[in-house]
C-alpha cells in the first residue's frame, strides 16, 4: 500500500460564468461570440495546474443556501437547471460524477467540530454553479463531487471560518473551490456602468487577497465597506463562496489566478496556495 501522503492542495475561487454560457451561442444574449472564450479556457486548465489529480472536490456553490451548513451525500447527484431563458439544448446538460457520501460526512464532522452548524442532504444535485465550470474543468467527470451550501444569514466571517475548519481536507488530497463571481450585479451587465465599480472592487479584492493571510481575513470580512462593495454585490451570496475558499487557504499565499472583462465589468479569480 502506497503511504505517501498527498501534496497539499491549493484552493480556489472560481467565476462560474453566465448561466450556461459557455455551451450556447453568447449572441444569443446580446453579447459578442467571444465572451466567455478566455474565461473557458482558463477553467479547461485548472486541473493541469495541481499537484496531482484531486481524490475528491467539494464545490461552495453561490446558487444553494440553507440555514445550516449542508453537504449532499447523493450518490449520483442530479442536475438543477437553475436558470432561465437559454437555449433548449442548455436544459439537457449532463455531469455525471459520481457524489461521494463518505467525504459529505467528512465536511460535516469538521465543521460541527469548529463550532458551525452543518448537517447533510441525501438528494442536492449539482446546481449551474457547479456542473457548468465542471463540464470544462473535468470533462470526463471521474472525479467524485460534494456539493456544499452557503449558511443563508451570509455571515462573511462565519464563511470563512467554515472554510478554515476545512482546511484539513487539503492534506487528504481534496480540492476545495468556492464557484460564484467576483462582480455579481446583474443590473449593471451589460452596460458601461458596470466598468468602474467592476475595475474598482476588483483591484481592492485582488489586494486584500495577496495580503498578509491575518490581515486578508479581516479585510475579507469586511468587504462590504470596500469601494463599489455594495455596487458590485447588491446581494453577496456569489462572492461568499470566495470567503470558504480563502479560509481554507489559512496561511497559504493568495494570488489573483485569472482576470477577464466580460459583459463591462472585471471578472476574476482567485487561488490560495
Amino acid at each position: 500500500m502506497n503511504s505517501e501522503p498527498s501534496p497539499t492542495m491549493p484552493t480556489f475561487f472560481i467565476p462560474h460564468g453566465g448561466g450556461p454560457c459557455f455551451f450556447m451561442d453568447w449572441t444569443l444574449m446580446g453579447g459578442p461570440a467571444d465572451t466567455w472564450n478566455r474565461t473557458e479556457a482558463w477553467l479547461r486548465g485548472l486541473l493541469a495546474s495541481l499537484p496531482e489529480q484531486p481524490k475528491g472536490i467539494v464545490v461552495i456553490s453561490g446558487h444553494w443556501e440553507e440555514k445550516a451548513f449542508t453537504a449532499s451525500t447523493a450518490t449520483a447527484p442530479g442536475m438543477i437547471y437553475d436558470y432561465n431563458g437559454f437555449p433548449p439544448h442548455t436544459y439537457h446538460l449532463q455531469y455525471p460524477a459520481p457524489g461521494a457520501p463518505a467525504l459529505a460526512e467528512r465536511v460535516v464532522e469538521l465543521l460541527t467540530a469548529a463550532g458551525l452548524p452543518a448537517r447533510t442532504d441525501p438528494s442536492r444535485g449539482f446546481d449551474h454553479g457547479v456542473f457548468i465550470p465542471f463540464l470544462l474543468i473535468a470533462p470526463d467527470a471521474s472525479i467524485p463531487i460534494v456539493p456544499l451550501s452557503l449558511k443563508s444569514d451570509l455571515n462573511p466571517e462565519e464563511h470563512l471560518a467554515a472554510g478554515r475548519a476545512l482546511a484539513a481536507l487539503r492534506d487528504e488530497g481534496i480540492l476545495i473551490v468556492g464557484s460564484g463571481m467576483s462582480f455579481h450585479n446583474m443590473g449593471a451587465f451589460f452596460r458601461p456602468a458596470a466598468t468602474q465599480p467592476s475595475a474598482v472592487f476588483d483591484q481592492w479584492l485582488t489586494q486584500a487577497i495577496e495580503a498578509d493571510p491575518s490581515a486578508r481575513w479581516q479585510a475579507l470580512a469586511r468587504w462590504a465597506e470596500a469601494p463599489a462593495g455594495r455596487l458590485s454585490h447588491p446581494r453577496e451570496e456569489h462572492l461568499l463562496p470566495l470567503m470558504v475558499a480563502a479560509g481554507a487557504g489559512g496561511e497559504s499565499a493568495g494570488t489573483r489566478a485569472f482576470k477577464d472583462n466580460v459583459m463591462y465589468a472585471d471578472v476574476s479569480a482567485f487561488r490560495f496556495g
